[in-house]
């Protein structure tokens, strides 16, 4: 491939004279590469749009023009990831968000499970509380500020996600619904454009077709304190904090990832109590 225009332009005149025959628009043409209006058509945007596009006379795309291209003109991840950093879709200038506060009857609820781990999100999967059992249950990841960036950007999480793949299918669709409901919240277009420069995973998933969004996920966890933990998560509307969600991670009673998370709360109390102790030396 010839890469020296370095344009976004550039970038979507190479890919679209790399079509192949099977993955044009209209397979039957015998000249090599698409139409700019098969692409567009593919990609929802008009002719004229798509058109500035490639002779760089447009604004910067959406991220959701973006992933849209990117699935028009059917880019692997490493192409995908380039596409994002040569669009560099505009974000709104907005004054910074202000963080979200959980109410006092949803912390006493959180608190009160001795058996469940319990964390708040928001619209943008940003942890806002969480409970004893939750902080040891993820406490080894780096990353715990936010469920996207726990998966995508962790280098723990391979590890922490028995199947990966699934968490993280799972938490695109999440965010690609919270897109779809406030297309233009700056928050998420940040968190998109973060994770889709970081994250060649991340950019495939959100260039690929829609998912559904489920409220009720088996997953498997590995603990380096415990290890295997087959857990049901739950995803509960907060019905006065709107975008707030509470997630639940149960196991079912009696099984060994029952007993498991009695010893990671007895390593919660065991933190918590010496940390209180520290406090008062």
């Amino acid at each position: 491939m010839d890469d020296r225009d370095p344009t976004l332009g550039g970038f979507l005149r190479r890919h679209r004279d790399l079509l192949r025959p099977d993955r044009r628009p209209d397979a039957r043409r015998r000249v090599p590469g698409a139409r700019r209006d098969e692409i567009a058509a593919a990609a929802g945007i008009s002719t004229g749009h798509y058109a500035r596009l490639e002779q760089d006379r447009a604004a910067r795309p959406s991220w959701q023009t973006a992933a849209a291209l990117a699935r028009a003109l059917h880019l692997d991840e490493e192409a995908t990831a380039q596409l994002y950093r040569l669009a560099r879709p505009a974000t709104r200038r907005s004054r910074p968000a202000r963080r979200e506060r959980i109410s006092p009857e949803v912390r006493r609820l959180m608190d009160g499970w001795s058996g469940v781990a319990a964390i708040v999100i928001d619209t943008a999967q940003d942890v806002l509380a969480r409970n004893a059992l939750a902080s040891v249950l993820h406490g080894h990841l780096t990353r715990d500020d936010n469920v996207l960036r726990m998966v995508f950007l962790d280098p723990a999480a391979a590890d922490h996600f028995a199947d990966w793949n699934r968490a993280a299918a799972d938490a695109v669709a999440d965010l690609r619904r919270a897109v779809r409901e406030a297309p233009d919240d700056p928050r998420l277009i940040a968190l998109v454009g973060e994770l889709s420069i970081n994250s060649a995973a991340f950019a495939r998933l959100w260039a690929a077709p829609e998912a559904a969004v489920v409220a009720r996920r088996h997953l498997r966890l590995l603990h380096p304190e415990v290890g295997e933990l087959r857990l049901t998560a739950e995803v509960f509307p907060i019905a006065r904090a709107a975008g707030q969600r509470l997630l639940t991670y149960q196991a079912e009673p009696g099984s060994p990832s029952a007993d498991a998370l009695v010893l990671l709360g007895a390593l919660a109390s065991r933190s918590a109590g010496t940390a209180d102790a520290g406090r008062r030396s």
